[in-house]
């Protein structure tokens, strides 16, 4: 996301974020943001909310039509529309935001209904009465990766298989298939297997090599020594790959698979760059924290102490708790104990994880033993 610096009204952290990031009118709260990435449509489903103004360039049918005018047929008008948010989707598979609300009194045709449809590249105005600590962790997050790499992920054995697109927050599905003894070649007779075999792994390059224009990495993860074949076919295919496809084992394949190989950390170096691996690899940390040592800790009361006590390395919280305000306090809070703050998407495998935990947690940089007292956070 990026914009104009604001005027030097704005003071703190907010200005420090604002000047490199957006533009906010001391005023009247409007943001001005841009769109630059798949991830920013993530933070920005998360940033919006009902009762948040937005604007954006839309089109929209002629509402001036005469009222026997097919829909289909009326010009549609490209426009520059605000709305106050009523609801917010973000659709992760197909990198979309809609944003649906009454269109607001700036408008000729105030009242009515109207869906912002929003993609990278897009510019949006957001008004909201204050930014909370938890909107400026989501602001600070886009500043830091500005610019993300993408990195192509495949898990297959020969009975399934799973091509997924990392780019920060933003997990695209490209190919699944379930094969079933290779797939549609797997209806040949037996005497065929061999064939099978080769008109699979086909499919699946026809799937990987196109992709590899965009990627600046690739792992190839499995069970048995599938995975090894399809990487020694994929460097045959394409050549300039050689030496940089990474190559993990897992005990699943497809998406089962490719969890598997988030959560053990193996593939983090190469998927660095992704906070999806990012999200997986810390909360197995975490698991992992709380078997021993006392080098984490779980839900608002033990991790409220441990970040008053500056213990905390890391701050864990569940995206659906953002609107919480002990739980904004306690982002704030953990800010200003210079801690890092990691907000995990629900409807990953980490979230799922996460949410078992109460939705908060920490890693710790030291061990830290609370108090028994329910003191409540804030």
């Amino acid at each position: 996301m990026s914009g104009i610096p604001p005027p030097n009204k704005v003071g703190g952290f907010l200005r420090e974020v604002i000047v490199k990031l957006l533009f906010q009118d001391p005023h009247t709260g409007v943001l001005r943001l841009k769109v630059q990435t798949p991830s920013d449509l993530w933070r920005l489903s998360r940033l919006v909310l009902p009762g948040d103004r937005m604007g954006a360039v839309t089109t929209r049918r002629d509402s001036e039509a005469p009222s026997d005018t097919p829909a289909a047929q009326r010009d549609r008008r490209t426009l520059f529309l605000t709305l106050r948010v009523e609801r917010v989707e973000f659709h992760e598979f197909t990198g979309h935001v809609r944003v649906t609300g009454p269109i607001t009194e700036e408008s000729p045709e105030a009242g009515r209904y109207h869906t912002l449809d929003l993609e990278v590249g897009a510019d949006v105005t957001i008004t909201k009465s204050a930014l909370s600590p938890s909107d400026r962790t989501l602001l600070e997050e886009g500043l830091r990766n500005p610019e993300e790499p993408v990195l192509l992920l495949a898990s297959a054995d020969t009975s399934s298989s799973a091509v997924v697109r990392l780019k920060g927050r933003s997990v695209e599905l490209v190919d699944e298939r379930d094969s079933r003894g290779l797939g549609k070649y797997g209806r040949t007779r037996a005497s065929g297997r061999e064939k099978d075999r080769e008109g699979y792994v086909e499919e699946l390059l026809q799937v990987l090599v196109p992709e590899l224009a965009r990627a600046q990495g690739v792992v190839v993860s499995g069970p048995g020594f599938f995975k090894e074949e399809l990487a020694r076919r994929l460097v045959e295919r394409s050549p300039e790959w050689k030496g940089r496809i990474r190559v993990f084992g897992t005990s699943e394949s497809g998406l089962p698979g490719i969890h598997e190989l988030l959560r053990s950390g193996k593939a983090e170096e190469a998927l660095s760059a992704s906070v999806v691996a990012r999200e997986e690899a810390t909360v197995e940390r975490l698991l992992r924290s709380l078997g021993g040592g006392g080098m984490g800790a779980v839900g608002d009361h033990e991790v409220f102490q441990a970040v008053r006590a500056s213990a905390v390395e890391t701050l864990l919280v569940l995206e659906d708790r953002l609107t919480e305000r002990p739980v904004q306090d306690l982002v704030e809070s953990a800010h200003q104990a210079q801690s890092g703050v990691l907000i995990v998407r629900s409807d990953g495998e980490a979230g799922r994880r996460l949410r078992g935990l109460g939705g908060v947690a920490a890693l710790l940089r030291y061990p830290f033993l609370p108090s028994r007292s329910k003191e409540p956070p804030g």
